[in-house]
C-alpha cells in the first residue's frame, strides 16, 4: 500500500514538472493573442481615451508660529524674516495663505509676476492661491493643479499644462519624428478632465405625465383605441394611414390627429410601467446609438439592450451626442439590477469616448464600477472583436429593426414626441413583439395577457398596468 502512495506522488511531480516545461515553452515560443489593438497606442486615437480620475487636494491651513517653534525644538533652527536686499515696494498686507505668516517673511518669487514665496511653510501663491479655493484638482501624474480651460454645456474641462509632467512627455514621445512643431495641437497631449456642471444622478428617470392618467373617450371607445395602436405601431402604419384602414376596414371615422393624440396619451401612461419592470437581466449588456430627425434635425436615440434575452433596458433620445444622455440610458439599465454585477458585468461598445466616460462617472457617483469593452471597426482582426462581435451585431440589428418602424414617420415634430414615440416602440419590442429567440412568443410574457384575445385588447392590457404603476408611484412619493 505503501508503494502505492509513494508511486502516485512521484507521478504527480512528474506531471507538474512536465506542464511547468510546457509553459515556458509556451510563453517563450508562441505569442499569446494580442488583446489591445495595434493601433490603440498610436497618437491619432489618443483624443478617443479617457483619462482617469484627478486628485483631489483639501487645502489644510497652519499656524506659521507653530512651525517656527517646531523647527526650534526640532532642528535647533531659528527662522528668522527675510533679509532684504532692495527697499523695492512689498505691502505689509500680504500674507501667506496657508500658514499665516507675515510680509516679513516672505519673498518676490518672481519679481513683478505676482508670484510670492513663504520662508516659513515653503509655498508658493499669487492671487488665485489653491487656499481660497474649497478645494483643487490635481494631475494624478505629475500633481500639477489643473487649469479650467473650456466651458461646455454640461462640463467644464481642465487641463494639465505642466510640460514636464509625464503623461504629456509619453504622449509627446509618440509623436512622428517629421512632425512640424505647428501641427502638435491636432493631438491630445496634455491630461484633461472633465468636471460635470449637472448631477446626471440626480435627474428624475420616471417623471410621472400630469394629464395622462385617465381615458375619456366622448365619441370612441377603448377598444378603438387599440386597433390605432396595432395599426400603428405593430404593423408600422404611420398615422394617415392608420386613419385611412380604420374607414376602410372597421368603418370607423377618425382622424390622423386623433390617432396621434392617442399614441402620444398611450405611451405616456405605459412608459412608467416599461422603464420600471423586472426584466431579471444577464451580465452581457451591448450599447449602441443611431440617429433619427425631430423637424428635420438629427437626433439621437441610446439604446442599452440586454444581449442574451434581448430585452431593452435603457434608452434615451437626444438632440446631441454628449456624454449626458449616455449616463441617463446607463442609470435606467442598471437600475434593473436588484444587485449590481460590478466586473462580472460585461458591457460591450463601440469606440465612442461617450462610453468610457459615462462609466468612469458612474463610478465616481454611484459605485457601478464596471469595465466598457470597445469593439472597434467591421472585421475581426484582434482577440476583443473576435470575442465580442457577436454582442455588437445583436443591438446592431436592433437598431435596423428600430429603424423600419422610424421609417414611416417621415421624422417627428417635437423632442417630446419623439421620446414617447421611442417608448412605445420599446413597449412593443418587449412586451408584444414575436421573436424567434422565444420560439415566436414576446421577450416577456406578462400573466395580464392570459385574458386578451387578441392585439387590441393587449394594448389595453399595457395602459392599465402603466396607470397601476403610475398610482403606486404617485403613493409612494406622498408616503
Amino acid at each position: 500500500m505503501n508503494s502505492i502512495i509513494i508511486y502516485l506522488l512521484s507521478y504527480n511531480q512528474y506531471l507538474l514538472k512536465q506542464i511547468s516545461l510546457l509553459i515556458l515553452f509556451i510563453a517563450k515560443y508562441i505569442p499569446l493573442k494580442q488583446w489591445a489593438f495595434d493601433d490603440s497606442h498610436s497618437p491619432e486615437y489618443q483624443k478617443f481615451k479617457v483619462d482617469k480620475l484627478p486628485k483631489i487636494f483639501i487645502t489644510e491651513k497652519i499656524d506659521y508660529q507653530f512651525l517656527l517653534a517646531y523647527y526650534q525644538h526640532k532642528y535647533g533652527i531659528i527662522v528668522g524674516p527675510v533679509k532684504r536686499r532692495s527697499q523695492a515696494f512689498f505691502s505689509e498686507t500680504i500674507v501667506c495663505p496657508r500658514c499665516g505668516a507675515p510680509h516679513q517673511y516672505l519673498y518676490k518669487n518672481n519679481g513683478s509676476k505676482g508670484q510670492f514665496y513663504c520662508k516659513v511653510c515653503d509655498e508658493r501663491f499669487n492671487e488665485t492661491n489653491i487656499y481660497n479655493r474649497p478645494l483643487a484638482l490635481r494631475c494624478p501624474y505629475c500633481g500639477h493643479i489643473l487649469v479650467a480651460k473650456k466651458d461646455r454645456k454640461h462640463f467644464r474641462i481642465h487641463k494639465c499644462t505642466n510640460t514636464k509632467c509625464s503623461y504629456y512627455q509619453r504622449n509627446l514621445s509618440k509623436l512622428p519624428k517629421d512632425l512640424k512643431a505647428a501641427d502638435k495641437n491636432k493631438y491630445k497631449l496634455h491630461y484633461l478632465y472633465r468636471e460635470f456642471t449637472i448631477d446626471f444622478f440626480k435627474m428624475d428617470l420616471h417623471e410621472l405625465p400630469k394629464s395622462a392618467i385617465n381615458f375619456s373617450f366622448k365619441k370612441f371607445n377603448p377598444h378603438i383605441m387599440g386597433l390605432c395602436l396595432t395599426y400603428h405601431v405593430n404593423l408600422k402604419l404611420s398615422t394617415r394611414q392608420t386613419s385611412h384602414a380604420l374607414k376602410e376596414i372597421h368603418g370607423i371615422d377618425i382622424s390622423h390627429t386623433m390617432v396621434a393624440n392617442y399614441a402620444m396619451t398611450a405611451a405616456a401612461v405605459i412608459k412608467p410601467f416599461t422603464d420600471t419592470f423586472d426584466y431579471k437581466p444577464s451580465t452581457i449588456l451591448s450599447a449602441d446609438e443611431t440617429y433619427i430627425k425631430v423637424k428635420g434635425i438629427k437626433h439621437y436615440v441610446w439604446i442599452i439592450m440586454d444581449a442574451c434575452k434581448k430585452s431593452i433596458l435603457g434608452y434615451q433620445v437626444s438632440d446631441n451626442r454628449a456624454v449626458g444622455p449616455c449616463i441617463l440610458a446607463m442609470r435606467m439599465a442598471f437600475e434593473k439590477f436588484k444587485t449590481f454585477p460590478g466586473k462580472a458585468l460585461k458591457f460591450i461598445a463601440d469606440g465612442y469616448s461617450a462610453y468610457p466616460l459615462a462609466s468612469q462617472q458612474c463610478n465616481l457617483q454611484s459605485n457601478w464600477d464596471f469595465d466598457v469593452t470597445q469593439v472597434i471597426g467591421l472585421t475581426n482582426d484582434d482577440a476583443v472583436s473576435t470575442e465580442f462581435r457577436w454582442v455588437k451585431q445583436v443591438v446592431e440589428r436592433l437598431n435596423r429593426t428600430f429603424k423600419y418602424s422610424y421609417r414611416v414617420t417621415c421624422g417627428y415634430g417635437c423632442e417630446n414626441g419623439a421620446l414617447y414615440g421611442v417608448s412605445l416602440w420599446v413597449a412593443y419590442y418587449n412586451f408584444l413583439r414575436p421573436h424567434p429567440y422565444n420560439y415566436w412568443k414576446p421577450l416577456n410574457e406578462l400573466d395580464a395577457f392570459k385574458d386578451a384575445g387578441n392585439m387590441p385588447a393587449k394594448w389595453q392590457v399595457l395602459i392599465y398596468l402603466g396607470q397601476k404603476t403610475i398610482l403606486e408611484m404617485q403613493k409612494s412619493q406622498v408616503d
